[in-house]
């Protein structure tokens, strides 16, 4: 998320909270996906990492971002923090430890969001080669330790530096050491919202799995697959993981509003300073926890809208949909993983596939497959059954729901090429993972050096 906002439209009651959930739902006419990205900036010339300010930092590269594109700086106190496209339809934003991340616009075809990556790559680099700088595409830090890895000057990531390590042990490597790619996808009512989130939890190990990019962590091997799906089973698991209730045939709105009540929040905002509150839950802030605290306690849609923000299950609810499961990787998958989803969820007949392939999943099973896929990725098992087989019919079923999208929306461009690197994984049996690890032990003779320049964008 770029920008926290300070929307200060009263809360009355939790009943609002659900009606801002539902606002989101569209028709399926008017369906986009918005795609996100981040990666890691590096000095190409000893491959370490970039720092938040100097003449050749991540400060100066939102500034010379900001030049080339004409988008509003967004601030956090007197540092430069991210931008804002002008029309609110796409972001520039720093993730904790530097990671640069485009949050791209709501777009309506695959080809698109490819597009509108390469025109940032481009600039990016046009903005970052006179410094030295690059970036690399993958799902987890390669080289840095903790204390090597630089941290950026943003208010909510100071209140979740400080939090994380009282709620899990691997916190602070998933602010400061992860990238991943996500897509954003729409909902048109409250059972298609239900139907969506309830396939893609139940599949999001598999996209970990597909989509695993993080087998090193200070220079080594790490005994993993993705480092990043295996820090996610402990950073902060009151707001993180699966969601038993979505597996519930009556699961909706209300359901994940009373869920994300009683999560501790982070912050509230007030005259642009950002208060910590992590000693309250959402609940019991509606409740005037914080009366007398802060000036202004009453809650506004605003502090909704963040504490959304701040909650980090597999697929995220806002007034769209969020897939949070796979690692990030080179410039195809950036168009790989949205069209995974986008086949998956934007056809009738596929979503109706996962739904049946997926039927007999209980949350006991996708939460076995979920513990186990950072190790085994593709090796593992679900149900009894080899993931790598299911991952093939899932594909598959992706497919063929882009095929359907294209004809349907008779757009001539097909969207099904984008699958390419997901065949090629099955094809070889092999993750994007196991390919490093064979170069690591192979060609690489044993160093992660290399990596920064094979890999880079």
């Amino acid at each position: 998320m770029a920008r926290d906002t300070t929307d200060e439209t009263p809360l009355n009651s939790v009943s609002e909270l659900s009606d801002y959930l539902a606002s989101g739902a569209r028709p399926e006419d008017q369906f986009r996906l918005g795609t996100e990205h981040e990666k890691f900036a590096f000095f190409f010339a000893d491959n370490s990492p970039v720092p938040y300010a100097g003449e050749a930092s991540i400060s100066a590269l939102l500034t010379g971002m900001q030049q080339k594109l004409g988008w509003d700086p967004i601030m956090d106190r007197d540092n430069i923090i991210g931008l804002g496209e002008r029309s609110g339809m796409g972001a520039i934003s720093i993730e904790p430890g530097g990671q640069f991340e485009l949050s791209g616009a709501p777009l309506e075809t695959i080809h698109q969001t490819c597009a509108e990556s390469n025109r940032h790559l481009d600039v990016l680099r046009e903005v970052a080669e006179p410094m030295g700088i690059r970036f690399l595409g993958i799902g987890g830090s390669p080289k840095w330790t903790l204390a090597e890895t630089p941290r950026m000057p943003k208010s909510r990531y100071e209140i979740m530096s400080r939090y994380m390590p009282k709620v899990g042990t691997q916190g602070l490597d998933m602010m400061y050491r992860t990238c991943t790619i996500q897509v954003n996808l729409d909902f048109s009512s409250e059972m298609d919202m239900a139907r969506k989130m309830r396939v893609s939890m139940k599949l999001q190990p598999l996209a970990t799995a597909l989509f695993s990019s993080s087998p090193f962590t200070e220079g080594k091997p790490n005994g993993l697959l993705s480092w990043r799906g295996d820090i996610w089973r402990d950073t902060d698991n009151n707001r993180s993981g699966l969601l038993p209730f979505v597996f519930d045939a009556d699961f909706g709105f209300k359901d994940y509003v009373e869920w994300a009540l009683d999560v501790p929040m982070y912050f509230v905002v007030r005259d642009g300073r950002y208060h910590d509150c992590t000693h309250v839950t959402f609940r019991q802030f509606m409740n005037g926890a914080l009366k007398g605290e802060i000036a202004d306690w009453e809650p506004t849609l605003g502090d909704w809208t963040n504490h959304l923000s701040t909650l980090f299950p597999d697929v995220r609810l806002k007034k769209f949909l969020e897939m949070r499961g796979a690692d990030g990787g080179p410039w195809r998958r950036i168009c790989a993983l949205p069209a995974f989803w986008v086949g998956l969820l934007y056809d009738e007949g596929a979503l109706a596939a996962a739904e049946e392939l997926t039927a007999g999943w209980s949350y006991e099973d996708v939460l076995a497959l979920r513990n186990a896929v950072p190790a085994k990725a593709l090796k593992a098992e679900i149900a009894g059954r080899p993931l790598i087989d299911v991952a093939r019919e899932v594909v598959n079923i992706s497919r063929a729901g882009l095929a359907a999208r294209n004809r349907l929306n008779g757009e001539g461009q097909d969207e099904t090429v984008f699958l390419a690197t997901l065949d090629e994984v099955l094809a070889k049996k092999a993750t994007m993972a196991d390919d490093l690890l064979m170069l690591y032990h192979g060609r690489w003779q044993g160093s992660v050096e290399p990596i920064f320049d094979q890999y880079k964008y």
